[in-house]
């Protein structure tokens, strides 16, 4: 084993005047749309130079001209052209739509600091997420830059699901995509047998120049009646991007893998089959990635294996199960099925860590003194032999009782990730749990039961030790770097936005609770505070998902920023390769850097971390509107009933509200009420002419008055 060794940081330290120039150069380099005030400057790179050292650097960069001075105060670097309004004749920039509920869109453009401003008659047929070419003119008013889409050079997608009509002549699509806001035009010839009211697969084959002009499309799959459940859940992951069915060539790769484990593979790795080794997944679980094993070594320590099934030994590199995975990412979780990211023959068969059967494994082994202190690490490839399968709650059970199997190993398990834990938060992790909404469904999948998931010590200490092997995989890397970079997979999450956090604050204070908002540090203890208060009082449990939102997404990237919600300097995703392929990624580079430097390039692996960043976002999406979709199916039974909940969001139109019994959300619509109300800039209460006030957290009454299984809404009325 290696002993932990020490690695030159500049957090913690005054850095001389070039390693100042050359981290600042590179905080804004790596982030090119935030702006920084000395302070957070400071702050985000956590060094001990002074105020003075750190204006006068910027300063310096300023008339280099690789950053501008805003009116605000702050730096920003500069780029080709930020000049926020000039006008730039009949040059075209390239840029991402990011489309608005009003038709309308601002395109993302690396050449300007502003958004560009489209209106949705220059639209010209621009979708969300659509890589367009857009001329900009000076504008004054409102818009900063306001311009046109005069190309549309990649469209994020050409597949769309809808409702086919059949109108004699020719049918349309209405599709479910809330951006499409018109109706896909289908000749006779391209109806492929489809019937009025069917879900149907529809492929654009023409797009419209003109604003309000239908695109003509041809049906290409039929999946069914649009009043089925089953239906609706092929239609959600089709409309996130993701393909139901493997290609044949990835299915014929598959199944042509061996089943069996040679000696000569065995004497190339580890072997740890006679290890005390077992899985605690869920009870549904097939694909096992994780298994741990434990073992008293003669010095008296306990040596901890974390185990990851060996997926990139089977899926090789350019291989059509390779591309397909890469193109995927992300096996998807809907509420009553998985899409997996890898054939099954893979996911459920050779790469899962099924009890009784030897497996191919990488892994993270420590060694924990009497102190329960890591004072050994080792990464490597394994073979393993699990001697046992719990879901949580049997392994829960045995904890409860003290007493069944491997009940010395589970308390051990135990006892140092209550370590490892407190650790962590004592290093600035953010204690925030978000609620996981489950179901209870029949043999047809229909819902009789909603409920949120508890997590117990069980599902708790598989975390903490997945947290360690992602961390110190990390870490491993960073400190092989030695001054040349080497190029890696860090799973990073920034700072909370200031302005969110502080529109967060003033609301928090409102309700008696005081948010610290002058450093992270201070956001990261008082978020702590507010999850402890939550749990003694109720009117604090609607602050968490507030105080959530004013949070950075997490995201793959190859710049290391760490992870602030975790505290965590290094952090990446190893523990997860047959769900994900950012760490088929890191095991391919951890692994060739076992022995040697191995880079790979730095541009190619950062298109793959956008890549795998965007679907993680669509898969999410996904596996939300299951949720919704098998809420309003739920709450179906229950119109006309009266229920107590708790507002939740405010938009123009009316208030979210969440049923309390079951975590179902709807609508209570502003026109329904007998006064007008107008919400604040903050969007956190509204108020009527009369005073009276609606605030987020606040519990009322409401009756269930639709469910729309369509549009996955919830109507609610208020009772008064």
């Amino acid at each position: 084993m290696t002993n932990f060794k020490k690695k030159k940081k500049t957090k913690g330290r005054k850095l001389s005047q070039n390693e100042l120039l050359e981290s600042v150069s590179n905080l804004f380099k790596f982030q090119p749309r935030k702006k920084f005030t000395p302070s957070i400057v400071i702050q985000k790179l956590k060094i001990k130079n002074s105020l003075n050292d750190v204006e006068a650097t910027l300063k310096s960069l300023n008339e280099r001209k690789f950053i501008k001075l805003l009116s605000s105060g702050k730096y920003t670097i500069n780029r080709k052209d930020s000049s926020g309004g000039r006008n730039n004749g009949n040059k075209s920039y390239q840029g991402k739509v990011d489309l608005t509920r009003s038709g309308a869109a601002y395109i993302v453009c690396d050449d300007f600091e502003n958004d560009i401003y489209v209106s949705a008659r220059n639209r010209n047929s621009a979708l969300n997420g659509d890589i367009v070419k857009v001329q900009v003119s000076a504008k004054g008013g409102r818009h900063k830059l306001e311009g046109r889409i005069v190309e549309i050079i990649e469209r994020k997608t050409e597949m769309f699901v809808g409702t086919f009509r059949d109108s004699g002549d020719y049918g349309f699509v209405v599709t479910e995509d809330s951006q499409m806001a018109e109706d896909i035009y289908i000749k006779k010839k391209d109806y492929q047998n489809a019937k009025s009211g069917q879900k149907v697969v529809v492929h654009v084959i023409d797009w419209p120049r003109k604003h309000g002009r239908s695109p003509i499309g041809k049906i290409i799959n039929i999946l069914g009646d649009s009043d089925s459940s089953d239906v609706e859940m092929k239609s959600i992951l089709i409309s996130q991007g993701f393909s139901l069915e493997f290609p044949k060539e990835v299915l014929q790769e598959s199944e042509a893998l061996s089943t069996e484990i040679s000696q000569k593979e065995i004497d190339k790795r580890r072997d740890m089959r006679s290890v005390t080794t077992f899985t605690i997944d869920p009870d549904t679980a097939k694909d096992f990635d994780d298994a741990l094993s434990l073992e008293k070594l003669d010095n008296g320590n306990w040596e901890i294996g974390i185990h990851i099934a060996d997926v990139s030994h089977y899926v090789q590199p350019d291989s059509p199960l390779d591309v397909e995975a890469a193109d995927r990412t992300t096996s998807v979780y809907l509420v009553d099925r998985v899409l997996p990211m890898l054939p099954e023959k893979l996911s459920n068969e050779l790469c899962s860590l099924r009890p009784n059967e030897d497996k191919l494994t990488f892994s993270a082994v420590f060694e924990f003194d009497k102190n329960d202190k890591v004072v050994n690490r080792w990464f490597g490839k394994t073979i393993i032999h699990s001697d046992h399968r719990f879901a949580y709650e049997g392994a829960q059970e045995v904890m409860d009782k003290n007493e069944g199997p491997y009940l010395e190993e589970l308390n051990t398990l135990n006892r140092i990730a209550k370590v490892l834990r407190k650790q962590k938060f004592e290093n600035g992790a953010i204690a925030f749990e978000s609620e996981e909404v489950k179901f209870r469904l029949d043999e047809n999948g229909k819902p009789l039961d909603v409920y949120v998931k508890v997590r117990k010590d069980a599902h708790l200490l598989i975390e903490d030790f997945m947290l360690l092997a992602n961390r110190e995989v990390a870490t491993y890397m960073v400190n092989k770097n030695k001054g040349q970079e080497i190029p890696f997979v860090y799973r990073v999450h920034d700072l909370p936005d200031a302005e969110r956090v502080a529109d967060f604050s003033r609301f928090a204070n409102e309700l008696g609770l005081n948010i610290k908002t002058d450093t992270p540090k201070q956001i990261a203890e008082s978020y702590n505070i507010l999850a402890k208060e939550a749990k003694k009082n109720p009117k604090y449990k609607i602050l968490e998902p507030l105080a959530i939102r004013t949070m950075a997404k997490a995201i793959y990237t190859t710049d290391n920023i760490g992870h602030y919600g975790l505290g965590f300097d290094n952090y990446s995703h190893f523990t997860s390769p047959i769900r994900r392929y950012a760490d088929v990624l890191v095991h391919r580079i951890l692994f060739k850097n076992l022995k040697s430097d191995f880079r790979m390039k730095k541009s190619d692996l950062e298109a793959s971390c956008k890549h795998i960043s965007d679907q993680e976002r669509n898969a999410m999406k996904a596996e939300r509107e299951s949720i919704k979709y098998k809420q309003v199916e739920y709450i179906k039974g229950f119109i006309g009933e009266e229920f107590d909940g708790t507002i939740t969001g405010m938009i123009d139109m009316g208030m979210f509200v969440e049923l309390i019994a079951n975590k179902c959300e709807g609508m209570v619509t502003f026109n329904s009420l007998d006064e007008n109300f107008k919400i604040g800039e903050s969007r956190l209460k509204a108020t009527s002419r009369s005073g009276k006030v609606f605030k987020l957290g606040d519990t009322i009454k409401v009756r269930i008055l639709d469910a729309d299984l369509d549009r996955k809404q919830i109507n609610l009325e208020l009772v008064e």
